[in-house]
């Protein structure tokens, strides 16, 4: 029988003390069925579980646990499996967004309130991702997160579809009266055909390579597609490689999660045509972790870097494809060797990126291309705005923009919810013309809360009609990485915050200069402060719970919309025990 506190584990303070509290943790950890050889002082592993039928990304994460526990028996060590929430972009509203935090919440207390001395992470869908490498870099256990991976690609009528991106444009095809109702069911059907997140190169597929671009994830695991048995032997390395982990104590995710490894990913979403939310969540990951992260660094650190892979909404392909090519680590080796990545950066694989990639090559130079020879030349990634409409910046994804509306100066057309905007442009009679800029506000993180996916506005039916595929459009909003267009996104302050974009009026004159990085309202600063005394504050969408607590503490979009108070790390320390 363990009596004494086995080394200097974490979970030997709950299973290797003495007396009744030992007596009392083993005895109901016993009651599950098993043997006292699992209280020797074997690291004792966490999986956290994101699976859901509530989020159809994660459902199958149930087999990945079943592989990640294989990996930790065999290493020897003690698997402990427990659920987590799940965030679903498809289902949740008002948005997933919304309840990112306190997801990040949850896994950080389950993880220090418990007998763990390491984890694994389980994710999917665009939010559980981030919100779970949040959780773990602020208790800082040896962390590894694996992803359920993307959908196998959809089929319609012999052509290739892509979830999400195929949705804006077959929807919009159909509001054209292109496209029958019947036939908009059929290809409803055929997008989706497999377990998995968005095939394309949306925010699930870009957070799961910028979470291995970290070196959170083992190599090579971000674009496995979900039904590939390969799905699961990466999973069963990453339960054998945790408990090494464990044993060498690290590395921790504090010495992965460096200024070189965020520099890193920011340069690897620019080349894999990566989702503008990828800038919002690694800000947040950068502020668990200490690291200062502005949000120009994102456009600096973009602005040599060419697009490189193929993949819709920016390309012609999907994930599948990308994983034929060798997925993310051709990407990164070629940046390595062009200088354009630190290779000397740590990953949870214990050597640096560049080791671990360096026989990399592409096996579709169709799909991931060369520095020499990209999809599209350096300085498509992000774009940086700045100007009187966005003080503390805005963003734009120039790679899914069209090159003509990159310089645009037209008449705001102002609505103050996507409700209002979505009962209005259908009219036949509606005052918008295709050199007009559409602008939404009210929809940031405080005012809609949560900052929902609606930045790319589907265009007025009678312009559709006319052959009209894109707009300028500006919002205090996200939009979903599968989305494209000419959209600028995250404008801060927003207008709940009392932003300048709650002081834009319907007539007003607005300049987008993307080569300049400019977005600004031709309005004088004598007019903007007249409107500006006499703009009503803002009332919280909700006076209780999780969302008026949210409303209260959530931060800015240029600063990762983390929650103030969350900020930071608390470590692991164990919480005080119980007698």
């Amino acid at each position: 029988m363990v009596d004494t506190v086995a080394g200097e584990r974490r979970s030997a303070r709950w299973f290797g003390v003495p007396g009744r509290p030992g007596f009392l943790h083993r005895s109901w950890v016993r009651a599950e069925g098993f043997t006292p050889e699992v209280f020797d002082g074997r690291p004792v592993i966490g999986i956290a579980n994101s699976a859901s039928e509530l989020t159809p990304c994660n459902s199958h994460l149930g087999r990945v646990a079943e592989a990640v526990k294989r990996g930790v028996w065999q290493a020897g060590g003690f698997p402990l499996e427990f659920p987590t929430m799940s965030l679903g972009e498809s289902l949740m509203r008002p948005s997933a967004m919304l309840f990112r935090n306190l997801m990040a919440m949850e896994v950080e207390e389950t993880l220090r309130a418990n007998p763990l001395d390491g984890v694994v992470l389980l994710s999917g869908c665009d939010k559980t991702t981030p919100g779970m490498l949040l959780g773990a870099a602020s208790v800082d256990l040896p962390a590894i997160l694996v992803t359920g991976g993307p959908m196998l690609r959809g089929r319609w009528r012999g052509e290739d579809v892509g979830s999400g991106t195929d949705v804006w444009r077959l929807t919009e095809e159909h509001r054209a009266g292109r496209l029958s109702a019947d036939e908009l069911l059929e290809a409803e059907t055929c997008m989706n055909r497999s377990n998995g997140h968005c095939m394309t190169m949306g925010t699930a597929s870009t957070m799961a390579c910028v979470a291995e671009a970290l070196g959170m994830s083992l190599s090579g695991s971000a674009a496995i597609p979900a039904p590939d048995a390969g799905r699961l032997r990466v999973a069963q390395r990453a339960g054998q490689r945790i408990v090494e982990m464990v044993r060498e104590d690290g590395p921790r995710p504090s010495a992965i999660l460096t200024r070189r490894a965020f520099e890193n990913a920011i340069r690897a979403n620019a080349a894999i045509g990566g989702s503008t939310n990828a800038v919002i969540h690694l800000t947040a990951i950068a502020g668990r972790v200490g690291v200062a992260l502005e949000l120009e660094e994102f456009d600096r650190l973009s602005a040599d870097v060419p697009l490189l892979v193929d993949l819709m909404p920016s390309g012609r392909f999907l994930m599948e494809d990308f994983y034929d090519a060798g997925g993310l680590p051709v990407v990164l080796a070629e940046l390595v060797r062009a200088g354009l990545l630190d290779g000397e950066a740590r990953t949870v694989e214990g050597g640096t990126i560049a080791s671990q990639v360096e026989r990399s090559r592409s096996w579709r130079p169709d799909v991931v291309r060369t520095v020499a020879d990209p999809v599209q030349a350096a300085g498509s990634g992000t774009a940086v705005l700045r100007g009187n409409l966005c003080p503390d910046g805005a963003v734009l994804k120039i790679s899914a923009a069209s090159p003509d509306l990159l310089r645009h100066t037209g008449r705001a057309v102002v609505f103050d919810s996507i409700e209002e905007y979505l009962e209005t442009i259908d009219r036949e009679d509606v005052d918008i013309s295709s050199s007009d800029v559409l602008v939404l506000r009210y929809s940031g993180p405080r005012g809609y809360p949560g900052m929902p996916e609606v930045g790319n506005l589907p265009l007025p039916a009678r312009l559709l009609r006319e052959g009209v595929t894109d707009m300028v459009r500006i919002s205090d909003a996200r939009m979903s990485g599968t989305g494209y267009g000419t959209v600028v996104l995250h404008v801060a302050p927003e207008a709940a915050a009392g932003g300048p974009l709650a002081l834009v009026r319907t007539g007003d004159v607005v300049t987008l200069d993307a080569t300049a990085r400019v977005l600004r309202v031709e309005v004088g600063d004598e007019e903007l402060a007249s409107r500006r005394a006499a703009w009503t504050p803002f009332e919280p969408p909700s006076t209780r719970g999780w969302t008026r607590l949210y409303v209260d503490h959530v931060l800015q979009a240029d600063k990762g919309c983390d929650l103030d108070f969350l900020v930071g790390s608390s470590g692991d320390a164990v919480p005080r025990e119980n007698h």
